[in-house]
């Protein structure tokens, strides 16, 4: 058994084998058991599976602690309130995804599963890569830093604009390569279709299968600010995925309750926008000023921590009462119906 303790990415390998225990159980346990078939879930189910998401992250965050010490612990929870934040910006995409694929709300968490069980693979991918680097080259550190203080300051001053989902490049290309069906058949990504010439049966994609490729590329544009920013907060390899990830794993619970309020979390992005700054320039402040001393943790924890909840608390009041915008009508994909 000396395995389990070998040292993998600077951590023993039975916390990696514990974390992914963990995700795997809850992935199986709320596909197979809680929503072993597709129904809508409500606002009130929506948060109750949040608050049991979040609580199971706060408890992992306890071990962490316990078990790698204050320091680190944290740095957990810190990268882990920075991500469940910026979540809700993703939250208003999907949105915008499920809207335009006219995707009805009971397929839509199967696909916001699936999606998560992409993530977890391409944000493994992502951060490897880039402790990898960060371990070879430290200097890129500073280019992360950097790269957050100039998005801060870009979303600080930056007009919203929707995602335009029609003009999408890779909406494009798999409806003009490969058979997509005009309409839903029901949970189904793919299905056989006859061919319109030959009359035999072939594979086709549907709208719900255009919808999840689309929400993991929003994921991953997402990604190009959530990981360096939780890079600059710690290099552990080990507590950048697991925050990440912990924090992704309540998304699509999450979503349901957020959904139809996002609207009212408009300046919420001001608070992240410091965030990024405040994380990216703390990096310089460390290194430059404070003569290589470490920022401390618990106070990168407070400034988070109360920039985020003075944003929400803030967008609450100062749009309550305000009537959720109107969304783009849901015409489904362009030239579907042209490629089956």
């Amino acid at each position: 058994m000396e395995f389990l303790y070998a040292d993998w990415l600077g951590t023993p390998l039975w916390f990696w084998l514990a974390f992914l225990g963990l995700v795997v159980a809850l992935t199986a346990f709320d596909l197979g058991v809680l929503h072993k078939e597709d129904k809508e879930m409500g606002i009130g189910e929506s948060l109750k599976l949040s608050a049991f998401y979040i609580g199971i992250a706060l408890l992992f965050g306890a071990w962490v602690w316990a078990q790698k010490g204050a320091d680190l612990g944290m740095k957990y929870y810190t990268g882990f309130f920075i991500e469940k934040a910026l979540s809700i910006d993703n939250v208003f995409v999907i949105s915008l995804i499920f809207t335009y694929f006219a995707i009805p709300r009971m397929y839509q968490y199967r696909a916001l599963l699936w999606g998560i069980v992409a993530v977890i693979v391409l944000r493994g991918i992502m951060i490897a890569a880039g402790a990898a680097l960060v371990q070879q080259w430290y200097w890129l550190l500073y280019i992360f830093a950097a790269f957050l203080v100039f998005t801060g300051i870009k979303m600080l001053f930056a007009v919203d604009k929707p995602m335009d989902v029609q003009n999408n490049p890779v909406v494009k290309f798999i409806s003009n390569r490969m058979r997509v069906t005009p309409e839903l058949h029901a949970q189904h990504f793919f299905v056989r279709v006859p061919d319109g010439k030959t009359g035999k049966l072939v594979l086709a994609a549907t709208p719900l299968f255009l919808a999840l490729v689309v929400i993991n590329l929003a994921d991953l544009v997402f990604a190009v600010d959530s990981v360096p920013a939780i890079f600059a907060i710690t290099t552990d390899t080990f507590i950048v995925y697991t925050s990440n990830i912990m924090a992704i794993l309540g998304l699509r619970a999450l979503y349901f309750a957020l959904a139809a309020m996002v609207h009212r979390f408009h300046y919420l992005k001001y608070a992240l926008a410091l965030v990024l700054v405040f994380i990216g320039s703390k990096i310089f402040v460390s290194d430059f000023l404070m003569g290589g001393d470490k920022f401390p943790p618990v106070a990168s924890l407070a400034v988070t921590f109360g920039l985020i909840l003075g944003g929400i608390g803030y967008s609450l009041w100062k749009t309550k009462g305000a009537e959720e915008p109107e969304w783009p009508a849901a015409n489904g994909p362009r030239s579907a119906t042209d490629s089956v």
